[in-house]
């Protein structure tokens, strides 16, 4: 197959690359919003389209020099994660959220680990990075379908808490994992083999940390937004690029970057001012992630991609149920939130990748081909779910039933405490805007 880029200089190649691969992403969500599909799903099936095993539109070896974007996509992720930390939320919520979301996080991974070696017989390492980045939820469309019916109340105040907390649970699990992972990779394990992936990951944890604190001291009053924008980006790609000389995610680097940060300023436009700068990567990420998608691996890999599909939703919602039982939630949030977690997508991707680079060859791809496939299933069923799940918990008002006409409702009128109005009097929901980014 001769590529259309193929006689190109390296260059030009690599501008034309990114330039279809945003255009492509934007206009499969053309497609996709027709069919009331979340963009994530759009960017992922183009990415199919015009990659290598398609239209082969991208050459292979190009997309094998692109994994350095999931690295930026998930620093940018981990960070916007880290404004949901604040002291306050812990005093506010309690004990309950995270027994809920502890549960619904660490269930679904225990089975999956557990089924992929008793049933499967599946080596432990790929048992426990699957089991691991089955904890991950993304309910970007669960988030829309909120915000398209306006609904409101306990079950969307706990779903909105629970997804912020679900992805720092997933990090940490894919973190003690991994370690685990690359300690067994040694033929001859010595203590250090097992204590230094640990000390590595601390010493991100410690990297974040003070770049938060340097971070708070630069961001003077009179510092301008182009300067706020530029020194955040260049803090987190510089602890990006820390985290891979020694192989190591930047997720709960750059989690704790943004967790100190918003402790010590309590700044939330900064956050603001990210989010607006990240779609194009976005939009990379998840197209180049259905690039790496090998759809002729499905045949060989179907019926463990079918058990991680259905044992996950089963994890989900058994412990978020026990999660809620704990917490003595009311009934209808009990019997509904696990439906709404089912979605997965960004982060799960992303510890995909880097699951992918951990394992061996065949191993790491039918790892990334499971995620990918199932995330697209998840993004396909995941707005009825957050449907059926709003409406059985009474959330949704009756009259909205049909639909919403106008624009949409901020998410944060179901609390007013956490409401925030911007210049022209409209209330925007910040924290919509950053879990539907992740």
């Amino acid at each position: 197959m001769v590529y259309p880029f193929n006689q190109l200089n390296n260059t030009t190649t690599i501008l034309l690359t990114l330039s279809v691969i945003l255009l492509a992403g934007f206009l499969l969500t053309r497609i996709t919003k027709k069919a009331k599909l979340p963009n994530v799903t759009g960017y992922i099936i183009a990415g199919i389209v015009i990659g290598p095993y398609v239209l082969k539109l991208i050459p292979s070896e190009m997309v094998g020099k692109m994994g350095f974007v999931s690295d930026i996509a998930l620093s940018f992720i981990a960070f916007g994660v880290g404004r949901f930390f604040v002291k306050e939320s812990f005093k506010e919520t309690g004990i309950g959220i995270i027994a809920i979301t502890l549960l619904e996080s660490l269930i679904p991974g225990f089975l999956i680990t557990l089924c992929l070696r008793l049933l499967f017989h599946m080596d432990w390492s790929f048992s426990l990075l699957l089991g691991a980045i089955a904890t991950a939820t993304a309910p970007a469309s669960t988030m829309v379908t909120i915000s398209q019916y306006h609904a409101r109340g306990p079950f969307v105040n706990i779903l909105l808490q629970v997804t912020a907390f679900d992805d720092a649970v997933c990090l940490i699990a894919f973190s003690i994992a991994t370690a685990v992972v690359s300690a067994k990779a040694g033929a001859d394990l010595s203590t250090w083999d097992i204590v230094l992936p640990i000390l590595y990951n601390i010493s991100a944890l410690v990297v974040g940390f003070l770049c938060g604190l340097v971070l708070s001291k630069l961001m003077t009053p009179d510092r301008s937004e182009d300067n706020r924008l530029i020194l955040t980006i260049s803090l987190l790609l510089g602890i990006a690029g820390l985290c891979a000389i020694v192989d190591v995610s930047p997720l709960l680097a750059c989690m704790v970057f943004g967790t100190t940060y918003i402790n010590t300023t309590k700044d939330k436009q900064l956050y603001d001012q990210v989010e607006k700068f990240t779609p194009p990567i976005m939009s990379l990420f998840f197209v180049i992630s259905g690039m790496n998608l090998d759809i002729t691996s499905f045949q060989t890999l179907g019926v463990i991609g079918v058990a991680y599909f259905i044992i996950r939703i089963i994890g989900k919602y058994s412990g978020a149920y026990l999660g809620c039982l704990v917490a003595k939630s009311p009934k209808p949030v009990r019997n509904y939130l696990g439906m709404a977690l089912t979605p997965q997508a960004g982060v799960a991707i992303g510890l995909a990748f880097l699951g992918q680079r951990i394992l061996p060859g065949a191993e790491g791809n039918m790892l990334l081909t499971i995620i990918l496939s199932s995330s697209v299933l998840y993004e396909l069923i995941g707005p009825a779910c957050a449907k059926f799940a709003l409406i059985r918990s009474g959330s949704i008002p009756k009259q909205n039933l049909e639909g919403s006409k106008g624009k949409a409702v901020s998410v944060r009128e179901s609390n007013p405490d956490e409401t925030e109005e911007t210049q022209d009097g409209k209330e925007t929901d910040q924290s919509q805007k950053a879990v539907i980014n992740s």
